[in-house]
């Protein structure tokens, strides 16, 4: 039997996920909702033989067996529940919640349901950090004591609601950040966060502790039990000198090995090994893996629908961001 999937917004992310999923074939595109009517029609575009619903609750009678969720942060945690509780399975854009409490309620609410559900942490799923995970991962590097993950961002977000904080749930932290975070506590095997430092700018600033105020530039430092420190650092509208900057680089006692972009791109990336003042390349772009991720979780969810207790990661990235943040 099919996979039958709704999606519900439509932006760029949400076409590209869909996109991604229907060339997979693991799953058929039923149904679509969005507000905008020219997202609408984009992605019938994409998939013609869609039905269209007004919203979720609509997609929701229909019965599918998931929901791809691409709308802003503020929804997302009630959007996932309602689908998860309906017993649809879930696929949502990060932030899965604007809080750590607000991610554990979705996380406990897909295992009540015991449905699956993922979160999209895209940039685990390119080729060039897969290839540097499985180095760091193989212990071929020695021990792991430092790591540097930079996220820059030229541009800022062009819709007003990533400005809010109570919508957003915080700024370039929430929206870049959290990537950066996961890629920490992805490479390090399960080690635990001891300690967060961390600083937050908004325009040059150091931020006050105002609960109306953004950040659009942030540092930080967590360390980890089993001895490594990490620093983090992500921004919006940076005078980096290109459009992004986007590196993760972990160093170790017999090595080091780096996953960044070429060129200021934000799809193009390589990685390299480097021993001592000598590097080696490991994988060089093309990669079109902006909806791997998505297409995934489709073939899982075909395969097996049941609730996969691998998202605690993602409540494990959420009380870091908390801790970032001082909340």
């Amino acid at each position: 039997m099919t996979t039958k999937l709704g999606f519900l917004g439509l932006g760029w992310i949400g076409r590209s996920r869909l996109e991604a999923i229907r060339a997979d074939g693991a799953a058929s595109i039923a149904a679509i909702a969005d507000p905008s009517r020219d997202a609408i029609q984009a992605a019938l575009a994409l998939a013609p033989g869609a039905a269209v619903a007004e919203g979720l609750e609509e997609l929701l009678a229909m019965k599918l067996d998931g929901i791809v969720i691409a709308t802003p942060s503020a929804l997302h945690a009630e959007q996932a529940i309602a689908a998860l509780e309906s017993g649809a399975a879930v696929f949502c854009q990060k932030p899965l919640g604007r809080s750590a409490p607000e991610t554990k309620r979705v996380v406990q609410a897909a295992r009540l349901a015991d449905r699956l559900l993922g979160v999209d942490f895209s940039y685990r799923d390119t080729r060039a950090l897969a290839a540097v995970h499985e180095i760091v991962r193989s212990g071929e590097m020695g021990t792991i004591y430092a790591a540097d993950l930079t996220f820059h961002n030229a541009y800022g977000p062009d819709k007003a609601w990533f400005h809010d904080p109570a919508l957003a749930g915080g700024g370039c932290v929430m929206d870049l950040g959290i990537h950066l975070v996961d890629l920490a506590l992805w490479m390090s095997g399960g080690a635990a966060v001891e300690g967060v430092s961390s600083r937050l700018f908004a325009k040059g600033r150091p931020l006050p502790l105002d609960p109306d105020a953004i950040e659009d530039y942030a540092v930080a430092q967590l360390d980890m039990d089993d001895g490594q420190v990490v620093r983090i650092a992500c921004s919006w509208n940076l005078p980096a000198g290109c459009d992004a900057v986007i590196e993760a680089t972990f160093y170790g006692t017999a090595g080091a090995a780096s996953f960044r972009n070429v060129g200021g791109s934000f799809y193009d990336f390589v990685a390299e090994r480097f021993d001592g003042t000598r590097r080696e390349k490991l994988v060089e772009p093309p990669d079109a893996w902006s909806g791997r991720t998505a297409a995934a979780w489709a073939r899982k969810l075909a395969a097996d629908p049941a609730f996969d207790p691998t998202i605690e990661e993602a409540t494990a990235v959420a009380v870091v961001l908390d801790r970032i943040y001082g909340r």
